[in-house]
């Protein structure tokens, strides 16, 4: 016996998603809620509790340091329609271009040319390896891990699963957030 799994066509998935998105965005409930939200491809929500300061203090400064050195946008907490839902970046920087096309939208269906991880406690290496793998699906050149010491390890669209000591899109990045 054969199993063959009929899967929807990707724009069909994304509106779905983007669809629930939005229902998530305006619903009272979530924002009286602390917290981190995403969603899974089946629109239900998806909570973590809030991270510790440090990691919201390296994503400002991550974001910071992206728009010294490439100009565009740097943003934190930024939300990406993928095939698998909504997940929220911890810092993103993008062309104009691409934030153009995203401005007044409940996600970017195309992801931020830099997407960026920083890692908690609990997270997973296999958590993150998802996590790239949504991000360059939707259009990531470059994904980023910020890890728990503040070193980061980039990784690229066209290598994805090889870590890399620097970044081919933005090569002074430093290769250690200090707190």
């Amino acid at each position: 016996m054969q199993l063959t799994i009929n899967l929807p066509e990707r724009e069909t998935v994304l509106a779905n998603v983007l669809s629930h998105w939005d229902g998530v965005i305006r619903d009272p409930f979530y924002a009286s809620l602390e917290g981190r939200f995403e969603s899974n491809s089946l629109g239900q929500v998806l909570m973590s509790p809030p991270p510790p300061p440090e990691h919201s203090d390296r994503s400002w400064m991550i974001a910071e340091h992206l728009v010294k050195f490439l100009g565009g946008k740097g943003r934190t907490k930024y939300a990406i329609a993928t095939i698998d839902g909504v997940r929220m970046a911890d810092a993103v920087w993008m062309s104009e271009s691409t934030y153009r096309q995203g401005k007044g939208k409940p996600a970017l269906t195309q992801a931020p040319e830099i997407c960026v991880e920083v890692i908690s406690p609990s997270n997973t290496e296999t958590e993150m390896q998802h996590k790239r793998n949504l991000y360059f699906d939707a259009g990531a050149k470059e994904c980023w891990i910020c890890d728990l010491e503040g070193r980061m390890i980039y990784y690229t669209a066209a290598d994805p699963n090889t870590p890399k000591t620097h970044s081919e899109l933005c090569s002074d990045f430093p290769g250690k957030i200090s707190d």
